[in-house]
This record gives C-alpha cells, structure tokens and sequence, in this order.
C-alpha cells in the first residue's frame, strides 16, 4: 500500500507541474512582449531581406527599395532590442534561478520516485503473472494424456508467455519516457526562455539524459564488447610484463616507439579503409609496401646502388639529399597509385570482386619487382634524409607528425567533401547511389587512388624510418595487418559505414599488442594466432549489427 501512495496518476503529477508553467509562463509572456519589437522583428527583417534578395519576380529598383526599407527597420529593432537586452537577461536569470530552486525537489524528483514504485509493481505484477500462466499450463496439462494436445497447450503457454512479457516492456517504456519527459520538460521552458541558445552546462545536462534515456546494454556491448576485451588484455600485459620481464610497458619511450612503428601503418590503414567502405577490400598491400621500399631506396641510396634493376645499376648520387627524397616520393605515389588503378579499374568497368583484382595484383607486383631486382636487399639510404624529413627532436619522433596529417587530410576527405559524401552513398547502396546521379565509376577509381597515394607515402614513410633495407619481400602480412585495423576499428564489410577515429584506434591497438607481445618474447607465430582470434571476433560483432538491422 505503502508503494501504491507513492505512485502518482496523470492528474496529481499535472497538479505538481502547473505552479512552475504558471510562473516560468508568466516570466515568457514579459519576455515575449519585449522581444516583439525586437529580436524577434530583427529576425523577421532579416528573412524579408533575404527572400527579397532571392526573388526574381522583383525588379533590381524594387528590390533595393525593399531591402532599403528593411534595414532602416532592422535598425530601429535592433536598437530596441540592444536596449530590452538586459531585462530579458535579468527575468531568463529570475526564471532559471526559480527552476533550479523549485523544479527538482517540486517536481521532478516526485515524478522520478513515483515512477521507481511504478517499475517495481510492475516488475511484481509480471513475476506474479508468470507464475499464474505456469501454474494454469501444470493444471491443464496434467488433465491430458494426448500428446499432440500437451504439445499444443505447450505452445499456448509459450504464446500466453510472449504476450505478458510484451506488454510488461511496453509498460517499463512507458515508465520511462514518463521519467525522461519530466526531466527533459525543463529544458523545454529553457528552450522557450533562451530561444533555444543553452549554456555549456544545460547542453551537456541534456546529452547525459538523452544518453541514459536511449543506452541499451545489448547495443553497447555489440559496439564495445571487443575493446573492453582488448582493454583487459592491455590491462594484463600492463601487470605480466614487470613480472616476467622486469620491465615496465607503459613507460614514454615505449608509446613513443609505439606511435613510430604505427604511423607508416596508418597511411595503409587509411588507404585500405576508403576500399571497404565500398564492401571491397586490397590484398596487394603488402607487396605495395615491399616495391615503394625497393623504389625509395633505389633512389634514396647513399652512393651507387649495388643492386640492379633489369640488369641496371643506377646512381642518383650527383643528386641533393632533398631533391632524392622527393623524387623518391613521387615515384613511390606513382607506382602505386598506377597500380591501385589498374585494381579499381576492374573493379568500377567490370564488376570484378577487389579480392580477385588485387590478389592479381598482388602476385604480378612480388612477380614483376622480385625478377627485376633478383629479390636482393638495396641497403640503406642516405642517412641525412630522415634527419631531415622525420628528425627526432629530443625523445618525441617526428614521423608521428606525418600520420596526423594523414588522418586529418583523410578525415576531412570523408567528412567534409562531395567525395567523401558519394563514398559513403555508394558503399551504402550503390544501386541508389547511382539511380540519385552519382557516378558509382568514378567513385571506385577515386578510392583506389586515394589508396595508392596513401600507400606510396606510407612505403616511402617505411623506409626513412627503418633507413633504407629495401627488398620484394619487405610488407609480408602487412595487408593483414592494415584489414585488421580496419574491421576492428569498426569499418564494416557491409559498406558504407566507418570513421577515421575507428581507423586509427585499431591501428593503434594491433600496434600496442605486436610490441608488448614482442617484449614479453611471445613467438611472432603466436602472435598471429592473437590477431587472428581478434579479427574474428571483430567480424562476428560486425556481421551480429548487420543481421540485427536487417
């Protein structure tokens, strides 16, 4: 009886409510009056100004005569409304300051405690229903002996079951947005009162409770459940390592050289990811890396090369450091790129799975620069090059800079240009994209030279860091490696869905794993067992949010 008092109807919650609308309503109605000739003819004015701009029924000479008009009345409104200003602050500060006060304990917290007594009689009254129903099956069944009829009233007892606890959900929902709506109805007076321009700390009050109101552990453990795993995993390598190895994992210089190893892997991720957001994907990655190596440090070496390409010394040494860092570069990009075009031209003309294009890429790649340069290793390059293009100043690596930039260029591609727009259209629905003008064509062949841009740089960024060392074979599993970010960063081979946040943060966690693993003297085979227990997992998560759409 003692929760039934507690729980409110419809017309004692309505009787609690009408004092604050009266005097909040009364304070809107004196701003609304000095608002009139003010702020709200200036926003009016302003409107006349610019439909009068864009009407072409309106000769030039009536047009400026209108808009003329208007600003000598916009002038005068906003002279009221620069002097009505402080009055209209002084009764929102009156009006806020009586909600704070009152609100809460008048109100809302009422509300808040009736709706808790509500959702636990209803938590009750459904166990009780539960047992009604399971007692009434017993009874029936026990009465009979057939067993297509005991199978019958079983599936009448499971049917009885489904409703109740369909209307037992509808009924916590209605709990709840009776809670979320007499929460939020503050805000909707705020909202009048300051015609919609919050402070910092109303907005950010309104995204917690739209954020509680809308949380579904279920969806959350579906988008986060791999990386609270991979936090763990972190968390336990954090405590083994000083055991085992007496040596600290988290120190700077290990993020430092973390962040190092994971920037030239970020252009390939980056490049990899605009592909399966199309639902495609580059096996030739790799092999990618392995000939921009090769290209780079060809160009970049420090004196005659002792290696020769189709027999072919060559000797760039009458060259400036600067002038053969960027040559090796562009030649990085241009290969590349041609490459990934000749991948995404099969893919955009003739429908071809990028699987097979770039598979068949991959292989004529290996093929072509392991019979040009008989699979031998170039040696390093002219050490004054890094030094100058990913210096290390103090302990903090340059090459970090590179990647940033790359996932600000790339972030601002996806999310800021028609491009990036028409990606998004097309991994969705190309059929839609395609049918709404956008050329699914060009599309294709646009994230693939992105890509090929991205690996070139990637590549050429590979081998200032490791100083040269170029060889056909360098790159070896670093497709899988880039794929892995990108479906554990929650670019999804369903298409059209992904962030460059997501992109990075899975880079970063196969990077962390691969060092700490590496520290603790984990063999490099075991390792690829973790990533690969990691992708899958990531897959069935991604592949669980589709069907669940669907």
């Amino acid at each position: 009886m003692a929760e039934k008092s507690v729980i409110l109807s419809a017309e004692e919650e309505a009787r609690l409510l009408k004092p604050i609308d009266e005097y909040v309503g009364k304070i809107q109605s004196q701003i609304d009056a000095l608002r009139w000739d003010g702020s709200d003819k200036v926003n009016s004015l302003k409107n006349q100004i610019a439909v009068a701009k864009e009407d072409k029924n309106l000769s030039k000479e009536q047009q400026n005569q209108i808009i003329a008009d208007c600003k000598k009345e916009l002038e005068k409104a906003k002279a009221v409304e620069d002097a009505n200003k402080q009055k209209i602050a002084s009764l929102i500060a009156d009006a806020e300051g009586y909600l704070a006060k009152h609100y809460k304990t008048e109100y809302y917290d009422i509300v808040a405690k009736s709706c808790e007594a509500e959702k636990s009689a209803e938590n009750s009254n459904y166990e009780k229903l539960k047992a009604e129903i399971q007692a009434e099956e017993k009874k029936a069944i026990s009465k009979l002996s057939n067993s297509d009829d005991i199978k019958a009233e079983k599936y009448t007892y499971k049917n009885k079951l489904f409703d109740a606890q369909m209307t037992h959900e509808s009924r916590l929902q209605e709990i709840k947005d009776r809670k979320h709506d007499a929460y939020m109805h503050k805000y909707h007076l705020i909202d009048l009162l300051r015609m919609s321009k919050y402070t910092f700390a109303q907005k950010q009050a309104q995204k917690w409770e739209n954020y509680k109101y809308t949380f579904n552990m279920t969806q959350y453990l579906y988008r986060n459940g791999l990386y609270i795993v991979i936090i763990l995993i972190f968390i336990a390598l954090c405590i083994i390592t000083p055991v085992v190895k007496n040596a600290q994992l988290l120190t700077v210089t290990n993020i430092l050289n973390i962040l190092q190893q994971a920037s030239p892997r970020m252009f390939l991720a980056l490049g990899v990811a605009g592909l399966i957001l199309l639902t495609g994907t580059d096996l030739s990655v790799g092999r990618m890396v392995g000939m921009g190596m090769v290209t780079a440090t060809i160009i970049m070496h420090n004196g005659i090369n002792t290696g020769s390409v189709f027999g072919h010394i060559f000797d760039f040494s009458s060259m400036a450091p600067v002038q053969k860092a960027l040559l090796a570069l562009a030649v990085c990009i241009i290969l590349t790129t041609a490459f990934a075009m000749v991948a995404g031209f099969f893919m955009a003309k003739f429908k071809m799975h990028p699987f097979i294009s770039t598979m068949a890429n991959m292989l004529i790649i290996f093929g072509l620069v392991t019979y040009a340069t008989k699979g031998v290793s170039f040696g390093a390059i002219d050490s004054a090059i890094p030094n100058m293009f990913i210096p290390q100043i103090g302990r903090f690596p340059t090459i970090i800079l590179w990647a940033v930039a790359a996932i600000i260029i790339v972030w601002f591609i996806w999310n800021k240009t028609i491009f990036g727009k028409n990606l998004y259209a097309v991994g969705g629905n190309p059929e839609a994209a395609a049918v709404s003008g956008i050329s699914v064509f060009k599309v294709t062949m646009g994230a693939f030279i992105l890509a090929g841009i991205l690996y070139g740089c990637g590549s050429w960024l590979e081998c200032n860091r490791m100083i040269g060392s170029g060889s056909a074979a360098y790159g070896q599993g670093w497709d899988m490696d880039a794929i892995a970010a990108c479906v554990v960063g929650g670019v999804s081979f369903t298409g059209g869905i992904g962030k460059i946040s997501g992109v990075v943060t899975g880079v970063l966690i196969f990077t962390f794993l691969t060092y700490s693993l590496t520290i603790l003297g984990i063999d490099t085979n075991l390792q690829f067992i973790f990533e690969g227990i990691i992708i899958l997992a990531a897959v069935t998560l991604d592949c669980l949010k589709y069907v669940q759409k669907k």
